[in-house]
Parts: C-alpha cells; sequence; structure tokens
C-alpha cells in the first residue's frame, strides 16, 4: 500500500512538471502582448467615432491619394472614415451640401479641404454649434473655429516651382502661369509664391490665368495664351491637371518649353518619366488624408492638437522621379 501511495504521488509531481514544461513553451513575448494590446486599447478608445472627410473633388490621382491616406488612417484608428467629393473643383455649392449632410448625420469630427472656404464657414459654424470638431486639409480658412490645418506649405511650394523655372531658363525668360479656380485660396498660395521670385529673378511672367484644375481646360487656355504670346518660354501650373493639359497644347504647337506643375501626381510623374513634363512641386497628398484623419479623431476625443501640421514639398524632376513613383505605386496598390 505504501508503495503504491508513493508511485501516485511520482505520477503527479510528473505531470505537473510537464505541464508546466509546455506552459513554458506556449508563452507569448511579452513585446508583442503589449503591442497588441495597445492597439486594442486605441481601437477600443477610438470605438464610435466616425469622420467625415469632404475634399475638392474625386476626379484626379492627388484626391485619391488624399482618400487612401484617410481610409488608412481609419482601419489603423479603427474608426469609420467616409470620404465625399463632388465631380469637379468649380461645383463649391455641392461641396457645401456634403458638409451639411455628414452634420446631420452627426459624424463626430469633419476634415474638410474647401474649394472656397468664405462660402463654407457657414457650414463650419454650423459644425462647431453641434460640437463637431472641424480640421482642414489641404486648403486653410481665416476661421478661428478649426481645431487645426493639415497641409502644404503652397506658398513656399510656389517659390520652389519660381526658383526651378528661374534656374533653368535665367533672366529675361517669359512666363505663363496656369492657376486653379478664381477665389481658391491654394492657387492664390501658389500663384503668388512663384510669381514673388520669378519677378525678383528677373524674369517676366507675361499672364496669370486661371483653368480650374482641369486637363482639358488648361489645354484650352495654353492655346490661346500661345497664340496671343508665341514667346513664351515656361509655364507654371498650380496643379498637374492643368500642366498636363497645357503640355498637350505645346506638343501640338511643336513647341519646346519648360512646364512646371503642382502635387505629384502618378500621371504627372509618369509624364516627367518620358522626358515630357520638365517637373512637379510634389505634395505628399497621402499624408494630407491620413494626418487629417488622426487629428480629427483626437480632436473626437478631446485630446490636444497642433494648430499647423505641415505635411511639406519637394521638387520632382527626372534625376528622383523613380523612386517618387514606386513610393506612390506602393499607396495606390494597397487600396
Amino acid at each position: 500500500m505504501h508503495k503504491r501511495v508513493l508511485m501516485i504521488i511520482g505520477i503527479m509531481i510528473l505531470s505537473l512538471l510537464v505541464f508546466a514544461g509546455c506552459g513554458g513553451k506556449g508563452q507569448s513575448n511579452p513585446s508583442s502582448e503589449k503591442g497588441s494590446a495597445n492597439k486594442q486599447e486605441t481601437q477600443t478608445s477610438s470605438k464610435g467615432i466616425r469622420v467625415g472627410v469632404v475634399v475638392k473633388a474625386l476626379n484626379s490621382d492627388y484626391w485619391r491619394l488624399v482618400e487612401a491616406g484617410a481610409k488608412e488612417a481609419g482601419n489603423k484608428l479603427g474608426i469609420e472614415v467616409t470620404v465625399l467629393g463632388p465631380a469637379a473643383e468649380t461645383q463649391v455649392t455641392e461641396q457645401v451640401s456634403m458638409i451639411e449632410d455628414l452634420i446631420t448625420k452627426k459624424v463626430s469630427a469633419l476634415a474638410v479641404a474647401p474649394s472656397q472656404p468664405s462660402s463654407a464657414i457657414p457650414a463650419f459654424e454650423h459644425a462647431k454649434a453641434q460640437n463637431i470638431p472641424v480640421v482642414l486639409i489641404d486648403t486653410d480658412a481665416k476661421w478661428d473655429g478649426k481645431v487645426s490645418f493639415v497641409g502644404t506649405g503652397n506658398y513656399v511650394g510656389g517659390k520652389q516651382a519660381g526658383e526651378f523655372l528661374a534656374k533653368k531658363l535665367g533672366k529675361g525668360a517669359k512666363i505663363a502661369i496656369l492657376r486653379g479656380a478664381l477665389g481658391d485660396p491654394t492657387h492664390d498660395e501658389r500663384a503668388n509664391g512663384a510669381i514673388e521670385v520669378l519677378k525678383a529673378e528677373g524674369l517676366e511672367v507675361v499672364t496669370v490665368q486661371p483653368a480650374n484644375s482641369e486637363r482639358q481646360m488648361g489645354m484650352t487656355v495654353m492655346e490661346n495664351i500661345l497664340q496671343a504670346n508665341p514667346g513664351i518660354q515656361g509655364v507654371f501650373a498650380t496643379n498637374d491637371e492643368m500642366a498636363l493639359g497645357a503640355l498637350r497644347a505645346i506638343e501640338a504647337a511643336k513647341k519646346n518649353m519648360v512646364v512646371v506643375g503642382f502635387d505629384g501626381s502618378p500621371d504627372a510623374l509618369k509624364s516627367i518619366k518620358e522626358g515630357k513634363l520638365t517637373a512637379s512641386i510634389a505634395q505628399n497628398p497621402y499624408n494630407i488624408g491620413y494626418m487629417g484623419v488622426d487629428a480629427a479623431v483626437k480632436a473626437a476625443k478631446g485630446e490636444s492638437v497642433e494648430k499647423r501640421i505641415d505635411t511639406g514639398t519637394k521638387v520632382i524632376t527626372k534625376e528622383n522621379v523613380d523612386e517618387e513613383q514606386t513610393k506612390l505605386a506602393k499607396i495606390l496598390g494597397n487600396r
């Protein structure tokens, strides 16, 4: 009997040792558990937050990149993101209606790129009255109620375009500027930044004409400019769509000149690589969307947000276009 008891006790001890060993092998990495817990905690604390993103249009690669960034932020933060935009940047009334609709649906926060800020301010005030924080993305507005502005230093970007043209063409060169819709401060700043540098460097800005950020209109406006000013040597368009349209008109007229766009869109990069478009001042539209949503979520949770978040610009030419194309392909491919 005594031997039997000892045998049972021995078996129990052996079983406990085997169980402990198996448990040791199955343990997860503490740092991995912590990282997973942090992510779960972030998503849990953001649960139920809905962010409405309203852009100027969804008719170009630029705004699709903003949309991609905004949706990726939603995925990472575990929140619902709705991205809206009219068919064209000139459809200001439609954009304001979209903002109002999101307010009616009681979103937690808004991230808006206003086509015409003065027209959107009443909608922003309505949002504020409903305790819906508003983050402005891409385009700033003179409105004290905004939580933050997330976007490019457009005046600085315009100056970069002016400096590039001045370096390429030198004093006395004649430049045409195609800009977005009148009243859009983003295009005001880009054009004015370029004009400041061009004049300071002794180049002549022959004309500044709106082409409403559209490729077809950019071509038509450029055709008219070439007829009236055949001595033009360089063009700055305050977005890539207009630059690519202007390029068509220049090619049709069998002319060769320096053409600089703004945005760093996939189509523009392709044209640069082919040796057609000379350069583009690249924004980071993906970051504008991502960081805009991130700021909106923080505001919805009552956290502090920086008043200005600069997403930066850089000049893209044939020398660095491959790197930029790879980056954009990866972003768009993950959509």
